[in-house]
């Protein structure tokens, strides 16, 4: 297979289909970020467009000190935070959640699993799904988030500690129907 370095240089050199491998290659792990931080398929779609757009637009000023993975998943994210920033202002409206929201039959199948806790991280608010999914997910210090985010590293901490609350709510029946060997490594509701 082709070094990332050489199909970069294509790419810059403008061809198409190094283009196409770049994307083909990183858009799964790109993509799946920005609709993490988004939370709604639709406007992840239009943000991952963006994102790679820019990508693309960027490839010049690589200069590759990172792995391109790392340099393409950190455009993904500013670009999906300024995004999300425009999105807010536009709407001006924050989401409560409801406690009762999420009520499904149990099912054991690992995607079922899945789906609950992304269905419960969208029913954050912003901020605090922000700030989880960074987090917890994507493995950012709190450091980096504050300064990413324009907040206090102690506000990072605050919002991912009531991220974690909330989701262990919404997510409580899940716990529930356990068996008991795999309950002994979930931190209990609080």
């Amino acid at each position: 297979m082709e070094s990332d370095q050489l199909l970069i240089r294509r790419a810059i050199d403008g061809d198409e289909r190094a283009l196409r491998q770049l994307w083909s290659q990183y858009a799964p792990r790109i993509d799946a970020v920005v609709k993490r931080l988004a939370g709604d398929p639709d406007l992840a779609a239009d943000i991952a467009q963006d994102v790679w757009i820019q990508i693309f637009r960027a490839l010049k000023t690589y200069r590759g000190d990172a792995q391109f993975g790392t340099w393409a998943h950190r455009i993904a994210v500013n670009r999906t935070l300024n995004a999300l920033r425009k999105v807010r202002r536009l709407a001006k409206v924050e989401m409560d959640i409801e406690e009762d929201s999420v009520s499904v039959e149990m099912d054991s199948d690992r995607s079922f699993v899945a789906a609950s806790i992304e269905e419960a991280a969208r029913k954050l608010p912003d901020g605090a799904r922000t700030v989880f999914l960074l987090h917890d997910v994507e493995g950012y210090t709190h450091e980096d988030i504050a300064r990413e985010l324009g907040i206090t590293p102690g506000a990072s901490k605050s919002q991912l500690f009531k991220a974690r609350a909330k989701l262990r709510r919404l997510l409580a029946h899940l716990v529930d129907h356990l068996p008991a060997t795999s309950r002994a490594h979930v931190a209990p509701a609080s």
